[in-house]
């Protein structure tokens, strides 16, 4: 797999519900339709933004046929494969095994959670990934949820030791330095850095990163391509209040929120999750009006 393929901006795809909580079918084709019209690099599936935690695999499965046939190979598919049991992950990879391999580019795969391994815990289980995954790895480092930050030393030593298999990092722990670290130890090589957090876009990619695998996108596709591909410190500023409280209450909550009031979907999610509060409804309005009427759009 070439790093083209994952280079950009990745759309971390939401899960739209009904009001009685089933998947919306109607609104993630009216959601991949935006996207696609948009020309986004990539589309990430049933990550942490598309609640796959707490959807049952017969729902995974109904998201993931959706998707495919509605992309149709018009844009590279990433799906989300993660866990903190290592064995559990890896034979679920064995099971999606054919389908990776027939509509998948790579998969995502999130530190693991609750446990907080040690550092050399974290290389084991993302070896026994790659060597069990049919696609490449994409590491995706989140230490606000997972518990565990990965130092950049051990994705250097994935990176080494799996050049053809683990082939990039989403890195969402909000250190800056930390992440400007991992691109400049992996400058030069085919290993990718994606920002995992729509707030150091910018930042990052004038510093090296080679993309963004955004929740803002969902909203605001159009914007956050030329955010990636056309990075400024000015279009950054004019959407940091907007992204703070996309965040405010929980991801996707407020997301959904952003979505519901352009009328793509509901803003239901999964207990243990709950829908945006009036307040920050109102807010996000406030937020994306301004937006919108700035210079800077």
């Amino acid at each position: 797999m070439s790093k083209q393929i994952i280079q950009g901006l990745g759309t971390a795809l939401v899960t739209p519900f009904t009001e009685t909580g089933k998947v919306d079918e109607t609104a993630l084709h009216r959601l991949l339709d935006r996207q696609l019209a948009a020309k986004v690099d990539y589309l990430v599936v049933l990550g942490t933004t598309g609640e796959a935690a707490t959807m049952t695999a017969r729902e995974q499965a109904f998201v993931r046929k959706t998707i495919v046939e509605h992309v149709a190979g018009r844009v590279p598919l990433v799906l989300g494969v993660g866990g903190n049991c290592t064995q559990e992950v890896v034979e679920r990879l064995g099971l999606l095994s054919t389908e990776l391999k027939r509509d998948y580019a790579a998969i995502l795969s999130v530190c693991p959670y609750y446990n907080k391994p040690q550092q050399e815990g974290l290389y084991r289980h993302f070896a026994a990934i790659a060597e069990a995954s049919a696609v490449p790895v994409i590491l995706y480092n989140v230490p606000g949820r997972t518990g565990v930050n990965m130092l950049p030393e051990t994705v250097f030593r994935l990176a080494a030791s799996y050049p053809h298999k683990i082939i990039g990092v989403k890195e969402a722990s909000g250190k800056q330095e930390q992440i400007e670290a991992i691109i400049r130890g992996t400058r030069g090589s085919e290993f990718v850095v994606l920002s995992g957090d729509d707030g150091l876009a910018a930042p990052l990619m004038l510093n090296g990163a080679q993309g963004l695998i955004s929740v803002l996108s969902n909203a605001l596709p159009e914007d956050t391509m030329r955010l990636v591909h056309q990075p400024t410190l000015e279009q950054q500023a004019a959407l940091e209040e907007l992204i703070k409280a996309l965040f405010a209450e929980g991801n996707p909550t407020g997301i959904k929120g952003l979505l519901s009031i352009q009328g793509v979907m509901s803003d239901h999610v999964r207990l243990p999750l709950v829908a945006a509060s009036a307040g920050l409804k109102s807010d996000l309005r406030k937020l994306l009006d301004n937006y919108e009427n700035s210079t800077i759009r």
